[in-house]
């Protein structure tokens, strides 16, 4: 049946993630360093296309209005919520464009920028992993098994094991909540 099918695959995806040591301990790295920014007054910034846009919207509303439970919000965006900004842009100038174009506006150093693309090779990624790179912004990439072109901008990459676009996006979220309970946790501890 199709359906037992999909969540072992779904599940064979998670147990890859959970033998990777390396994978793991970017995780932390990654927690890490949304604290730290965070503690420095800085934000957290996404980017993504399509399934990986709503992904990147999701994650930054956990930082910027609560994920567990009710503490101060966190200063977290996802630059395409703008949408007079985006076709603007994107019909003045260029769709690979609309990233890097804002996080010059708004990208300052020592934010983070996490760039989420399953192929790990989507253009306006990129170029604002390149951006970031030159303005002093911590870039962390959430893509495939390969990396992509993105491997090679990114200081983070958080890959997940696999060439299946649902599978990695199912994964990503995952990596993602797992990012926001322990950056929440450790800014704003439960007393008990």
């Amino acid at each position: 049946m199709r359906i037992v099918e999909a969540i072992n695959q779904s599940i064979e995806v998670k147990q890859k993630i959970l033998s990777d040591v390396r994978l793991l301990e970017e995780i932390r790295n990654v927690a890490r360093i949304c604290t730290e920014a965070f503690c420095n007054g800085n934000k957290v910034l996404f980017c993504g296309n399509g399934g990986s846009a709503a992904d990147a919207q999701h994650l930054a509303a956990e930082f910027s209005g609560r994920f567990y439970y009710d503490r101060p919000p966190l200063p977290s965006e996802a630059l395409h919520v703008n949408t007079s900004y985006l076709t603007a842009v994107a019909n003045d100038y260029s769709f690979d464009e609309v990233y890097s174009r804002l996080l010059r506006g708004i990208g300052q150093e020592g934010d983070v920028l996490i760039g989420i693309s399953t192929s790990g090779n989507s253009k306006n990624i990129i170029r604002a992993l390149q951006k970031a790179n030159e303005m002093g912004i911590i870039t962390i990439g959430m893509t495939g098994m390969t990396g992509g072109a993105m491997r090679n901008q990114c200081d983070y990459l958080l890959n997940v094991p696999s060439k299946d676009t649902p599978r990695i996006q199912e994964s990503h979220i995952m990596i993602g909540h797992i990012i926001c309970e322990l950056v929440e946790s450790t800014l704003f501890p439960k007393e008990g």
